[in-house]
């Protein structure tokens, strides 16, 4: 599930905001009163939501924003006269006094966000670098010489390989390489 992060300038009220999201079911990773804590938490995190007010003791919601990880989702809890200031529309808004249900059907919004996102980054081919794309090409190379296959079919039969044995293509190419080179 998503980690939640809670900020705002009362430590009573950021724990307070973190025991009712316990009780609804959210994981809430911590409750902070200034921007440095908040980021220090999101810090080695690749996605989360971020619960903050307009205003923290050591900076305003728009920097801290800007030092959150890309994977990020913020909502901001303020007053309406704050709201109309919103610098960014990559911020979700809540107004101030806060309805239980609104908040709890946008964190869901938020949750689902993210791990849409989520989802879909994993998804992504995975970016080989190129010593992982030189092996992979050597043994694509050796099988269209040895076995008299074209680069399509070599690249199918190391998958092929690669998902039998459990390995992934570089190990399975490696282990190729090391085989047909000794015979």
């Amino acid at each position: 599930m998503t980690n939640v992060i809670i900020a705002f300038p009362k430590i009573e009220d950021a724990k307070s905001m973190k025991n009712l999201l316990l009780r609804s079911g959210y994981p809430v990773l911590g409750a902070c009163s200034t921007g440095a804590q908040a980021i220090g938490m999101a810090d080695g995190l690749n996605a989360g939501i971020l619960i903050c007010a307009y205003k923290l003791p050591d900076m305003m919601y728009t920097e801290l924003i800007e030092c959150l990880p890309e994977g990020f989702e913020v909502l901001l809890m303020a007053s309406p006269s704050h709201l109309r200031e919103k610098a960014s529309d990559q911020v979700v808004c809540l107004s101030m006094p806060l309805k239980v249900h609104e908040l709890i059907s946008t964190l869901e919004m938020l949750v689902q966000t993210v791990e849409r996102r989520k989802r879909k980054k994993k998804n992504l081919p995975k970016e080989r670098n190129r010593e992982d794309r030189e092996i992979l090409d050597q043994a694509k190379s050796l099988l269209r010489v040895r076995n008299n296959m074209t680069e399509e079919e070599a690249h199918r039969y190391i998958q092929k390989c690669s998902m039998d044995s459990g390995t992934n293509m570089v190990e399975t190419a490696q282990m190729i390489l090391t085989v047909m080179q000794i015979s």
